[in-house]
C-alpha cells in the first residue's frame, strides 16, 4: 500500500488527474499513519505521503540509510542521485523551510565554457546580455525544467508560478568567469562570485504575476560578503506586457532565450508570464567583498527578519500568517536600502501559545511570560529556545505540542494583562512540570566493584556482568563518550519530558547567556572476548536522550511586576547562530541472562557475539557529519574524552575482534 501511495502521488502531481480521483487519494493519505523511515537534516522522513508526512522534498539519496534507500522514489532519470522524501511540515524551522536541491552532479563532466555578448544598458545599473554556451551545457540548463522538482513557494500568496531551489558551484563558477569578463569594470569593483544557490522559476500563460518586490540582500559577516546585484537567466524566451518591470528603470516586454539580466538590488521589480508560452528563468545574485564601512547593523531589521521567519513556520498552523510574513520579508529588503520606515499604529500579528500549562505570547522576536505562572527566567529562556527552533520532543515537534491562536493587535501594552488572565486552576503546577531542572549525573551511576570472575565460559553460573572488570571498563568508556555530548547541553529531551541544566543559563545584567559547546568530538571504545559473548554484548541502551546544543546570542530581557519580556535577535549580523539536536543513547550494563543465545548452540553464540546494542545505537546518531555522510575514520579513532592509554588498549582489542568477526 505504501508503494502504491508513493507512485500515485507522483502520477497525480502532473495536474491532469480528475478532481474526484485526487480527492480520494488525499482521503487515503489522511487515513495512513506510519513511522518515519529515516532522518535527514534533523527531519523525520517517509518514502510515501501519510497524514503526518505531507511535504515532498528532494535530497541526495546517499544521505538515506542504505537499508531503506530503494524504497524512495527517484524523481528524474536525468538526476538519478536524487530521491523524493516526505516530511512533516510541522517539524520545519527557519533552517529547513526551503529545500535546496544538490545539482552539481548534473553539471559534472560537462563543458561549461560560458561567455556573454556585449552587455546592453537597460537603465542605470541594469544590463542585459546574451549568454553563449556549448550545446550540451545549454541542454542541461534547459533540462532543469523537466526534472519535476517544482514545489509551491512559501510566499505563494504574493507570486504566481512554481519554483525549486538548487545548489551548483560548477554552474556558479562558470557564470562568475563569464560575468567577470563582460560586465563594466566599475560595476565589478569588489566582485567575488556568483551565489551558487539558484532559484528555478516557471510560469505558464495565465499564472499570476510575481508581484512587485525587492530581493533581500545576502550578507555573510564571517566572510565579509554582501550581494548587490540580482542575476536573472531566462532559459526560455517570450513576450508579454511586462515580462520584467524595474520600477523607476525600464520595462522589458520581449526576451530571447538565454538572455542574462543583471540589475542593482535597490530596484523594486515585478514579472509577468509570457503570453505565448512557458516562462522559465534562474535567479541568483552577484556577491561582493564588503567595505568595512559599507554595512550598517540595524537591530530593527534583524528583529523584522526574525519575525518573518517565525511567522513563516507558524503559517503551517495558521495560514493567514503567511501574508504577514511576506510583508515583513519585503519590508526587510526595502530597509536594507532605505532604512526602516517610521513606526505606525497598524496592527500586527502575535501568537498566543500554551505548552503544558505555560502560557506565553510571541511574535518571533519578542516572547512574553507572566510571572504568576511561577516560571524562572531560565525556564522562560528554555521555552523560547524550544519554540524558536521548533525542537523535537520525542517524535513530536514543539510547536505541534502547543495550543496556538493568532491575535492581531496594536502595540504591546495589552500583553501582560492578557497573560495574567490566562492563569487557571493548576496552571502553576503544570508550569512547574513543563520544564524542570535535572541533575544529569543521575544518568551515569558509578560502577560496581569488580570481582575475580574469569569469563562466562568458565564461570557461567557465577558470572555477574555488572562486576566484571572488562565490561566495567567498557561501560565507563561508554559513559565518558556520552557525557561529552550530554553534560554541555543546556536542554535535554527525555522522551516527551523536557529537562534543563540551570547552570547552562547564566543571567548577567539584562542578558541571559546560553552556554554550550561549539563542536562535538566523538570518542569510542571497542573490545572483544571469548565464548559467551564479547564485552560490547553487555553494554545496552538504558535510555535515549535528545541533547540540544545552541550557539546563540545573549537573550535580552526586561521585567515588570507581572511579566518577563525576552527578546531574541537570532539574525544579528555580528553573531554566528547554530542549533543542533542529537539523540544520545545512554549505556547500561545488562546481565548475562539478557543475552539471547543458547550456550550449547554454536550458531546462536556466534550470532550473539556480534550483537552490540549500545554501539549499534550510537553509530548512526553520533558518528555522522551534519550532511549525513559517515565520518571517514572509525569513530573510536577520534580524539576525545578517552585517555591515550585506554584508547590504545581498546583499539588493540577492536582490531583483534574484527579478525574474529571475519572468521
Amino acid at each position: 500500500m505504501s508503494i502504491d501511495l508513493r507512485d500515485r502521488f507522483f502520477a497525480l502531481s502532473t495536474g491532469s488527474a480528475p478532481e474526484d480521483e485526487v480527492a480520494r487519494f488525499r482521503a487515503e493519505v489522511d487515513e495512513t499513519d506510519t513511522e518515519a523511515a529515516a532522518a535527514i537534516d534533523g527531519l523525520a522522513v517517509s518514502w510515501h505521503p501519510t497524514a503526518r508526512f505531507k511535504a515532498v522534498r528532494f535530497v541526495d539519496a546517499e544521505h538515506i540509510d542504505e537499508a531503506a534507500r530503494a524504497l524512495f522514489a527517484r524523481p528524474s532519470e536525468d538526476a538519478p542521485h536524487l530521491a523524493a522524501v516526505f516530511v512533516d511540515p510541522r517539524e520545519l524551522s527557519f533552517r529547513t523551510f526551503e529545500n535546496i536541491v544538490p545539482l552539481d552532479r548534473l553539471f559534472a563532466n560537462v563543458s561549461l565554457d560560458l561567455t556573454l555578448a556585449e552587455p546592453v544598458e537597460l537603465a542605470q545599473d541594469a544590463y542585459a546580455a546574451q549568454l553563449r554556451l556549448p550545446d550540451v551545457a545549454r541542454a542541461r540548463i534547459e533540462g532543469l525544467d523537466e526534472l519535476n522538482l517544482y514545489v509551491p513557494p512559501l510566499n505563494s500568496g504574493s507570486r504566481g508560478g512554481e519554483r525549486f531551489i538548487f545548489h551548483s558551484a560548477l554552474l556558479a563558477d562558470a557564470l562568475t568567469k563569464a560575468l567577470s569578463e563582460a560586465l563594466p569594470e566599475a560595476l565589478l569593483d569588489g566582485f567575488s562570485h556568483v551565489n551558487p544557490v539558484f532559484r528555478c522559476n516557471r510560469f505558464e500563460p495565465g499564472d499570476a504575476n510575481f508581484h512587485q518586490h525587492r530581493d533581500t540582500p545576502y550578507y555573510d559577516a564571517a566572510r565579509g560578503h554582501v550581494s548587490r546585484f540580482t542575476v536573472l537567466l531566462y532559459v526560455t524566451g517570450g513576450s508579454g506586457d511586462s515580462t520584467l518591470d524595474l520600477t523607476g528603470g525600464t520595462t522589458v516586454t520581449d526576451i530571447e532565450a538565454f538572455t542574462c539580466v543583471i540589475f542593482d538590488q535597490r530596484y523594486e521589480h515585478e514579472g509577468a508570464p509570457y503570453r505565448d508560452g512557458r516562462k522559465v528563468f534562474l535567479r541568483t545574485e552577484l556577491i561582493f567583498h564588503q567595505a568595512e564601512c559599507e554595512v550598517a547593523h540595524d537591530p530593527g531589521i534583524g528583529a523584522l527578519f526574525s519575525k518573518a521567519c517565525y511567522l513563516t513556520g507558524e503559517s503551517v498552523f495558521a495560514p493567514e500568517l503567511a501574508r504577514h510574513a511576506d510583508t515583513y520579508y519585503n519590508q526587510v529588503a526595502a530597509a536594507h536600502w532605505k532604512g526602516l520606515p517610521a513606526g505606525d499604529l497598524t496592527s500586527e500579528p502575535f501568537v498566543h501559545k500554551r505548552f503544558r500549562g505555560v502560557d506565553f505570547v510571541a511574535n518571533g522576536y519578542d516572547f512574553w511570560f507572566a510571572k504568576n505562572q511561577g516560571l524562572s527566567l531560565t525556564e522562560c529562556a528554555a521555552i523560547t529556545l524550544l519554540d524558536y527552533f521548533n525542537c523535537k520532543l520525542g517524535e513530536r515537534a514543539f510547536r505541534d505540542a502547543c495550543e496556538s491562536s493568532v491575535i492581531e493587535a496594536q502595540g504591546m501594552d495589552w500583553i501582560p494583562g492578557f497573560l495574567a488572565r490566562q492563569r487557571g486552576e493548576g496552571s502553576k503546577r503544570a508550569a512547574e512540570e513543563a520544564v524542570a531542572a535535572f541533575d544529569k549525573t543521575l544518568l551515569f551511576p558509578e560502577s560496581e566493584e569488580t570481582n575475580n570472575a574469569c569469563c562466562p565460559f568458565h564461570d557461567w553460573g557465577e558470572f555477574d556482568a555488572t562486576r566484571f572488570d572488562e565490561i566495567i571498563e567498557l561501560h565507563e568508556a561508554a559513559q565518558t563518550f556520552v557525557k561529552a555530548h550530554i553534560m554541555p547541553a543546556p536542554i535535554l529531551m527525555l522522551g516527551q519530558d523536557v529537562v534543563l541544566d540551570p547552570e547552562k543559563f547564566m543571567v548577567r545584567g539584562n542578558q541571559i547567556h546560553v552556554l554550550g559547546k561549539r563542536s562535538l568530538t566523538p570518542v569510542n571504545f571497542a573490545a572483544c572476548w571469548n565464548s559467551g559473548g564479547a564485552p560490547p554484548n553487555y553494554i545496552d541502551v538504558a535510555a535515549t536522550v535528545d541533547a540540544a546544543h545552541f550557539l546563540v546570542p545573549p537573550i535580552v530581557f526586561s521585567e515588570t511586576d507581572d511579566c518577563y519580556h525576552l527578546q531574541f535577535d537570532f539574525f544579528r549580523n555580528t553573531w554566528m547562530v547554530k542549533h543542533q539536536q542529537l539523540p544520545v543513547p545512554v549505556p547500561r550494563i545488562r546481565d548475562i541472562d539478557e543475552l539471547d543465545f543458547d550456550p550449547d548452540d554454536w550458531d546462536t553464540r556466534v550470532e550473539a557475539a556480534v550483537a552490540y546494542p549500545w554501539m549499534s545505537a550510537v553509530a548512526p546518531s553520533l558518528t555522522e557529519e551534519p550532511c549525513g555522510r559517515a565520518k571517514a575514520a572509525h569513530w573510536w579513532a577520534e580524539e576525545g574524552a578517552l585517555d591515550d592509554e585506554l584508547r590504545g588498549h581498546l583499539a588493540d582489542i577492536a582490531e583483534e575482534y574484527e579478525e574474529y568477526d571475519e572468521e
